[in-house]
Parts: C-alpha cells; sequence; structure tokens
C-alpha cells in the first residue's frame, strides 16, 4: 500500500536509515543504497548478463518499442539513431528553437510582474517544458505559454503519469487489473489511446513536411549507416511520445526544486543572482556558450537533483533466469532490484547535512570533501544512461537563468513547505505561488 499511499520514497529512506544498504521491500523486490550498486545493476560486467528492465513498469504505451520502453537489443538499435537528436551539432541548432518559448516565458512574467499578482511557478515551467518538448518531438508547440493553460494532451500525460503508481501496484498482486479498472474505470486506457492518437497524428504531420527545420524527426530520420537502424513509422510515434513524456515533466520538477529550495535560503539565491546578473550585460547575452562558466549555477543544478531527485525512487531491473550475484550476493531470478535516488542522496552515509541545500559541497568545500559523490547519478548509468542529459542542462540553466536575471522572486508564505510531497513514480509537485519585481536592469 506504501506504493498507492504516495510514500514509497519516504517509507524506503527510512528502511534503508534502520537497515543499511539492501533491503527488501516486497517478497519479490529489493531496493539498494550502494554506490558499487549502480554498476552491479545498470553496467555491463564481464562474465555477467546486463539486467533486462522490469517489464511491468517499462511497457509502451503505443505497444512499439522505443527508447525507453524496449529490450537491451530493439534499445541498442533506437539509441543509435535518436542519438543523432542529442548530439552536440543537435543541440547546437536546437537553441534557437529553444530560446523562443523560454522568451515566450519570459514575456508572461513581465506580465504577471505589471500585475503584481501572485501566481503558481510550477504549472509555468510546465507550460514551457511541455511547448518546448512539443516543438522538438513533434514540429508543433502545445501552445500553453501562448493560452495559459494546459493543453488536454498535457492534462493526459498527467493523468497517465499519476495512475502509473496503480498500474505498478496492480501488476503485483492477484485480480490487480480489475481491481484497476474499478478504482479508475477506464478514463485512464481513454487517455492512453487519445493520447497516442495523437501523437500518431502529429508525428505523421510532421513527417509528411519537408523541412531541414532541426527538431528531434529530423534527426531521427538521417541515414546513419545501416538500413536495419532505421526506424518504421510507427517507432517514430512511440519515440515522439516517449521524448515528451520523458523530457518535460522532469524538467520542470527539477527546475521547479531549485526554485524552492533558492527562495528558502536566500544567502544560495542572493550569491546565484550575483554570479548570473554580473556576468551579463543583458539579456540577450545569456546563451548556452556564455552560461558553460557559471560554476554555481551548475553546483545549484547539481544540488537541486541530489535534494530532489525527478525520479526519487528506483529504475528496476530484474534478475535474469539463473540469478546474479550483487554485491557479492546471491539474488535469484525473477527479483526486482534497483538504486534507490532518494534513500542515497539524502543519507548521512554519502552526503555531510543531507538535508541542506548546498551548492558548494560541489564546489570543492573542505567541509564536504568527505561526500560520497559516486553514489550521485541521476541520469543512471551504462547503456540505458539517459540521452537527453545535455539537453535537460541546457534547458535548465537557460530557463533558470533568465529568469533569476529578470526578476527577483518571492516565495508566499503558505508555501513554506511545499516539499510535503506525495510520490506516484514522479513527484506529485504541488502548487507553489510567488510574486515577481523586476531586477534594476531590465527596469
Amino acid at each position: 500500500m506504501s506504493i498507492i499511499r504516495g510514500d514509497m520514497a519516504v517509507d524506503c529512506k527510512r528502511l534503508h536509515d534502520q537497515y543499511g544498504d539492501i533491503v527488501r521491500i516486497s517478497p519479490w523486490e529489493l531496493s539498494y543504497r550502494n554506490a558499487d550498486a549502480w554498476k552491479d545493476i545498470y553496467a555491463h560486467r564481464t562474465g555477467h548478463t546486463l539486467l533486462p528492465k522490469e517489464p511491468f513498469f517499462y511497457s509502451p504505451v503505443s505497444g512499439h518499442p522505443n527508447i525507453v520502453f524496449s529490450d537491451h537489443a530493439t534499445h541498442a538499435r533506437i539509441r543509435r539513431t535518436v542519438a543523432n537528436a542529442f548530439s552536440e551539432k543537435a543541440l547546437r541548432q536546437q537553441e534557437d528553437l529553444i530560446k523562443v518559448h523560454i522568451d515566450l516565458l519570459m514575456q508572461r512574467l513581465n506580465e504577471m510582474a505589471d500585475e503584481k499578482m501572485s501566481f503558481d511557478i510550477v504549472m509555468w515551467y510546465n507550460f514551457c517544458t511541455f511547448d518546448l518538448i512539443g516543438d522538438l518531438s513533434l514540429g508543433q508547440a502545445f501552445g500553453c505559454l501562448r493560452k495559459s493553460e494546459l493543453h488536454p494532451w498535457v492534462r493526459m500525460q498527467f493523468l497517465l503519469n499519476q495512475s502509473f503508481s496503480f498500474f505498478m501496484t496492480a501488476s503485483m498482486i492477484p485480480f490487480g487489473f480489475k481491481l484497476f479498472d474499478l478504482i479508475l474505470g477506464n478514463g485512464v486506457l481513454k487517455a492512453r489511446d487519445e493520447h497516442v492518437k495523437l501523437t500518431d497524428q502529429a508525428v505523421k504531420k510532421r513527417l509528411a513536411t519537408k523541412t531541414d527545420r532541426p527538431d528531434f524527426l529530423y534527426f531521427m530520420q538521417r541515414d546513419i549507416g545501416s538500413e536495419g537502424d532505421r526506424l518504421s513509422v510507427d517507432e517514430l510515434v512511440s519515440n515522439a511520445g516517449a521524448l515528451i513524456s520523458a523530457g518535460s515533466e522532469t524538467t520542470a520538477t527539477l527546475l521547479s526544486g531549485a526554485t524552492y529550495h533558492l527562495l528558502r535560503n536566500p544567502e544560495v539565491m542572493d550569491k546565484l543572482c550575483r554570479e548570473i546578473r554580473g556576468t551579463f550585460k543583458s539579456d540577450e547575452e545569456i546563451n548556452t556558450v556564455t552560461l558553460s562558466g557559471l560554476k554555481y549555477l551548475q553546483a545549484v543544478m547539481d544540488e537541486a537533483l541530489r535534494c530532489y531527485p525527478p525520479v526519487p525512487t528506483g529504475l528496476p531491473r530484474i534478475v535474469p533466469k539463473g540469478g546474479e550475484v550483487l554485491l557479492g550476493r546471491y539474488v535469484p531470478a525473477n527479483t526486482i532490484v534497483s538504486v534507490n535516488n532518494w534513500a542515497s542522496y539524502q543519507s548521512a552515509k554519502f552526503f555531510k547535512d543531507p538535508e541542506r541545500f548546498v551548492p558548494e559541497r560541489w564546489m570543492g568545500d573542505a567541509r564536504y570533501a568527505d561526500d560520497d559523490r559516486k553514489i550521485f547519478q541521476p541520469f543512471s548509468v551504462g547503456p540505458r544512461v539517459c540521452l537527453g542529459r545535455n539537453l535537460a542542462y541546457m534547458e535548465m540553466r537557460l530557463i533558470l537563468a533568465k529568469v533569476l536575471y529578470n526578476f527577483d522572486l518571492h516565495l508566499l508564505p503558505k508555501y513554506n513547505n511545499w516539499m510535503d510531497q506525495k510520490v506516484w513514480v514522479i513527484w506529485d509537485k504541488q502548487p507553489m505561488h510567488v510574486t515577481l519585481t523586476r531586477t534594476v536592469k531590465q527596469a
């Protein structure tokens, strides 16, 4: 019931703090909190089989494989193609597409500053990241920023995310899927089918358009050598849908967590604002190249990933036939295993002052010299390591830097305990209302 209640992340941390690095959280599942477990569970090891993804957790929405939901062999084929969209060359070409949406976000924030109104910055981060990833994945934005509301497509994505924990629980108990239908009805299945239908229509419309626009589909269609590596239209649709899901909510989540921790730690906020505002003379100077030298901004990003990892629990793998040895111990076949992010990153075993937001720990501060940073793998490791890591950092740096260059943010006291949240695979982010005042430079 811990999954259903949304308490899995908190409960796993409590169990690890009490019992150590390996905890049995169900009769068939082990949770790990150990740096070496990243290699044993997720990476290639000589003489060992690469552990497959747990099938219920990684079940493709459309029924067709994609970069997230596929076996290892299919994943390797898909990754060779999808990687084109995340190369350094692609990211350089995509920056102008990305900045269009960030600039529109700045325009809308300016309007709210004029009206001196409070607003939910979490929702506006979602507007921006969904518009951005929709434009990159499908060749069209969802219009969230322009209309100041979530597109029905995006609402479907939220519903699917929130129902996923119920689906996971249903897969573990007898007659679970009948119970799933009784609790949630067929609304979730309708949302899934509609999501697939809309993605299919948008991708096919984009494919019918002859353009050199450097979005994901442009790079994913390019000939990379082997005829067998080319993705079918169904696979392009499935991958576009997966990239929207993986590349929007997670980025908005990290930005929301970073903003909250900055607002709750004024000395950190002041230090970051001084770095950003002292580096640039105008908003137009802020780009990927100029941001690369801002070391404190990067430290803030990393500390936000530690304190508020977008996926706070684990990425489950399943032990194959014959069993496997993990951390020197035999684990029988069909056991589900994962490294728990939240339990690891919030543990005093690995990080001094784990509950404090201290970006200096990533900048060589002697007080934190004994932190075990090897445990920190928010993008995972091995052959399934997140392809979108560099894109995510690009988006987060650009958005946060532009927001803090142009505005001073003030958190309404009602939201001082914003981090008290449930987790259903990802954080159930609550509203976070702030007010804005323009900086002197912009006024």
